[in-house]
């Protein structure tokens, strides 16, 4: 059992994420998008996420043209991020397979230039070395002229969790806090648009390091508006916060993994 957390760079056009989102069928499990972001993350899963995810990725080539993008989160593609997760029964190794096999038919079928990442080579990495330092991994070496890059990857499963600051905050604060939370555990980033600023998180070792604790870090330093759950998480990350604070977190079990898997009746529960 894989995962497939297809982030895309298109947030504001609901009809074109839902014709995208469409094209993975019974695989997909849930959507997220974001119109300030510019971005939607289509959360796939089943034993066999291989054809789903070449679907959604032809179908977002094909609808999707960076030069006409706008959003504030950092982005080369249109299929910009591909990762895939090894759930219950399946193994880094069966994760690092389906990286591989997805890259190498982006390259041929997309003509897309695909940065592998995983094991010791981090999506930053990648955003930051691509086309400077780094040539991709697979496919053409130059970008694709209206879908960009890829960047596909195998890693454990991770919580994107995004924490809004009540006004008078600015984007100065929200990147302070961002770099004082920034670290092994927590990716993150401080963004601004519409005059609301936030705090966008990775949380790549969600059992060390929860939704609960990122929120009380955050609200260490300043009043947190509200929380944001980005896709999924996992049934285990849910059942380690007090369940009273769930509301707050922006938390609840038919946001897991586990539960979405079971309606779709791929597993799960």
């Amino acid at each position: 059992m894989l995962e497939c957390v297809i982030n895309v760079s298109e947030g504001a056009r609901p009809d074109v994420v839902e014709s995208i989102a469409a094209s993975a069928g019974a695989a997909l499990l849930d959507v997220h998008s974001d119109s300030h972001h510019g971005r939607s993350v289509l959360t796939l899963g089943g034993p066999d996420v291989d054809a789903p995810a070449r679907a959604v990725a032809s179908e977002t080539v094909k609808r999707l043209d960076l030069r006409l993008h706008h959003g504030v989160h950092p982005r080369f593609g249109v299929v910009d991020v591909v990762p895939f997760v090894p759930l219950a029964g399946s193994t880094m190794a069966d994760a690092e397979g389906a990286r591989d096999r997805f890259a190498a038919w982006a390259a041929e079928a997309l003509e897309l230039p695909c940065f592998l990442y995983g094991g010791g080579r981090t999506l930053p990495d990648v955003r930051r070395d691509a086309f400077v330092t780094a040539a991709p991994d697979v496919g053409p070496h130059h970008p694709h002229p209206s879908a960009g890059a890829c960047a596909v990857g195998a890693r454990p499963v991770l919580v994107a969790y995004n924490l809004w600051l009540s006004p008078p905050a600015d984007v100065a604060m929200a990147k302070r806090i961002a770099a004082d939370l920034r670290g092994p555990a927590v990716r993150t980033l401080g963004l601004s648009f519409d005059g609301h600023v936030q705090v966008s998180c990775n949380l790549i070792e969600p059992a060390a390091v929860g939704p609960g604790a990122v929120f009380d870090a955050v609200a260490e330093r300043a009043e947190v508006e509200r929380a944001e759950l980005v896709g999924l998480v996992p049934t285990a990350v849910l059942e380690a916060e007090d369940q009273a604070r769930w509301p707050a977190l922006d938390l609840e079990l038919s946001r897991t993994i586990e539960a979405r898997l079971g309606k779709a009746g791929l597993g799960g529960s």
